[in-house]
């Protein structure tokens, strides 16, 4: 049985644009959350984030942990081919995809889901520690040691992602990280409009602020640094810490 979890979510389409192609989802009661950002590059990439977030809602109840994931990845592989068959119809003018990153919240272990470059962390002891790596051509870069991360975040690819759902070939690679939760964790997952707007130190200091609601808190003070792109936060707290 998944115990109570607090969690908070909110999304907005930034200080610049007026369309907002992200989603998310908040399941406490199944501890599942989620946010997608629909690729800007790609005609339809609302389209596929709502087509994702549809299909997690769609995870029933009751489901054991193992299970749970295992449906996730299911739904995230036969979501992938139905978009690329979207695309692919005569006529189409559209070829949609999307970014995901799932946490599954089970007492106290944790395991995250991702394609893309939005973000999941944990934040431990007042740091923010950083549970996803980004599928982009910069971090990619980063990882081979021809950038530093300094330099990824002016240069002009950062947002050229290599894997979203929906783009790429038939399979999706999606990629995973585990570990165990411990009392006071809190867990953010958002789009790349929140990371790359506010600094580390001010999203950590937020998430593990006192507000009524921290997710609308953090989207406020990106909104207050012009946040160019769209933003979505869900910040999930197990009930440990609140104690």
């Amino acid at each position: 049985m998944t115990p109570s979890i607090r969690a908070w979510s909110a999304t907005h389409p930034g200080a610049v644009r007026t369309q907002n192609q992200d989603a998310c989802l908040c399941r406490p009661e199944i501890g599942l959350f989620a946010v997608a950002d629909g690729v800007g590059g790609h005609n339809g990439g609302e389209i596929a984030a709502a087509r994702v977030m549809e299909m997690l809602s769609l995870i029933p109840d009751g489901l054991a942990p193992a299970a749970r994931l295992a449906a996730v990845r299911a739904g995230l592989q036969d979501t992938h081919r139905a978009l690329l068959d979207m695309a692919r119809q005569p006529g189409s003018h559209i070829a949609p995809a999307t970014t995901i990153v799932a946490l599954l919240l089970d007492g106290d272990h944790f395991a995250c889901l991702w394609a893309g470059d939005s973000r999941a962390y944990l934040l431990r002891d007042g740091v923010l520690h950083r549970l996803t790596t980004d599928h982009s051509v910069v971090q990619s870069l980063v990882s081979a040691g021809a950038l530093t991360e300094a330099e990824a975040e002016q240069d002009p690819r950062q947002n050229v992602i290599t894997r979203a759902v929906g783009a790429g070939p038939e399979a999706l690679s999606i990629a995973k990280s585990i570990g165990e939760v411990q009392p006071d964790d809190r867990f953010l997952l958002c789009s790349d409009g929140l990371y790359k707007t506010l600094e580390v130190e001010e999203i950590a200091r937020t998430a593990m602020g006192d507000a009524a609601d921290v997710a609308q808190q953090l989207i406020t003070r990106a909104l207050a640094q012009t946040a160019r792109d769209n933003v979505t936060v869900v910040v999930a707290a197990p009930q440990a810490a609140y104690r």
